[in-house]
């Protein structure tokens, strides 16, 4: 569950969606700068859509705003490199961008820049919905897996109601996304695509991220329940 996640680019960056469920499943206190990766990594994941949406107010087309958010990401990873710091976070952003950036130049079209985007968020939010429908909701199969207790919450009824609650905020988020840019991408305003995906990508899923850790940070129980004591014979 990354767009994502998987910000700016098509998806979330996933290195910032595997940060966040991290966070989500051990910590007892959230930090939203964490969970969108630290501040650098939220630079790194909105830096190439700003110079997309700059670049095509200023030239328009479809190349400039496709050839300038590449080199952005590029840069990004040539510096993590240079600096030999972790480039997960930049890394993650090229596989989006290149993406994006395909798909956009294969349709000679800006605006289909985004479309991977939208079929990302529409496939999580169906994702997300079966798995409540079959009451193995994806938010407590992913904390049961990272905080090691497996699927013992789905013994609890009041575990059971709050990964349900939390999966469907996490529902909730992509379906919003898809209700506010797809028809944004129909009208062909992709600045104001653009922007919208800057504000509801890293942003929004930090966000989410946090309203779904005041939901399910106590759902979960710490170990499995042990036997009771036999009698001595």
């Amino acid at each position: 569950m990354s767009e994502d996640a998987p910000g700016t680019a098509p998806h979330d960056q996933p290195g910032t969606s595997r940060e966040g469920m991290s966070q989500l499943a051990q910590s007892e206190d959230f930090s939203i700068a964490e969970a969108m990766g630290g501040w650098r990594g939220f630079a790194e994941s909105v830096a190439p859509g700003v110079v997309f949406v700059v670049a095509f107010l200023i030239w328009g087309g479809f190349r400039a705003p496709v050839i300038a958010s590449v080199a952005t990401v590029a840069v990004l990873v040539v510096v993590r490199l240079i600096q030999r710091s972790s480039t997960q976070q930049a890394l993650s952003g090229v596989v989006g961008v290149g993406i994006g950036a395909i798909w956009a130049w294969r349709a000679g079209d800006a605006g289909a820049y985004f479309v991977p985007g939208l079929w990302l968020n529409a496939a999580y939010a169906l994702g997300l919905v079966l798995s409540m429908i079959v009451r193995w909701p994806l938010v407590g199969v992913v904390v049961g897996l990272l905080k090691g207790t497996g699927m013992e919450w789905r013994r609890h009824p009041g575990s059971m109601r709050a990964m349900q609650l939390g999966t469907a905020v996490f529902a909730a988020m992509y379906v919003m996304r898809l209700a506010v840019q797809a028809p944004l991408y129909f009208a062909d305003a992709v600045a104001a695509l653009g922007t919208a995906k800057l504000i509801m990508g890293v942003p929004l899923f930090a966000l989410t991220l946090w309203v779904v850790w005041l939901l399910v940070r106590n759902a979960v129980p710490d170990s499995a329940p042990q036997d009771p004591p036999q009698p001595t014979q």
